[in-house]
């Protein structure tokens, strides 16, 4: 019993830490997306006061309005290249922290996880409870033609003075093993 409580806890601690670690990745991209954004914008800006501050050519004023917007549309492009690249590169990343705080997550519940053995001893006889399951879901599949996916319960009586164990499958189907 002790074990199961050590198990739950250790899973209910790995849930915890994933969700902590997702929130954070998602954070970090969302603090990444507005810094592309806020650096697209400034550059649009910059190039837009450079075409300002340059002095006049005795040209026609459409055409240098014309050329200004050309190049602040380049500019807006180009900040707009470099934020879907830094949006990929975001999503690469919290696709890898995903995935390792997944495989973090299947060491630990496989390090907590306890190995169970039932035995009965009874009249110099050694029955193994896995065994028994065992033949069960064998019944299940062979004899009955069922699928493992299709099983959903099995609960298991061991009755030693009758020398077998009698089992009910998904509630519904019930049998008998000899030890």
């Amino acid at each position: 019993m002790k074990n199961t409580k050590k198990t739950a806890a250790a899973a209910k601690e790995v849930k915890e830490a994933v969700s902590t670690v997702e929130t954070k990745v998602e954070e970090e991209t969302k603090k990444a997306a507005e810094e592309v954004k806020e650096e697209a914008a400034a550059a649009t800006a910059e190039k837009a006061a450079e075409e300002a501050d340059k002095p006049a050519k005795k040209t026609r004023a459409p055409k240098k309005s014309s050329a200004a917007a050309k190049k602040v549309e380049e500019a807006v492009e180009k900040a707009e290249e470099t934020a879907k690249k830094a949006g990929k590169k975001v999503s690469e990343a919290a696709e890898k922290t995903t995935k390792a705080v997944k495989e973090a997550t299947k060491k630990a519940a496989e390090k907590n996880a306890v190995k169970e053995e039932i035995s009965l001893q009874y009249l110099g006889k050694d029955i193994q409870l896995a065994d028994l399951m065992n033949q069960v879901r064998g019944i299940w599949t062979g004899e009955l033609g069922k699928s493992e996916s299709e099983l959903k319960s099995i609960n298991l009586y061991l009755k030693p003075e009758d020398n077998a164990a009698y089992y009910v499958i998904n509630d519904s189907f019930t049998g008998r093993i000899d030890f």
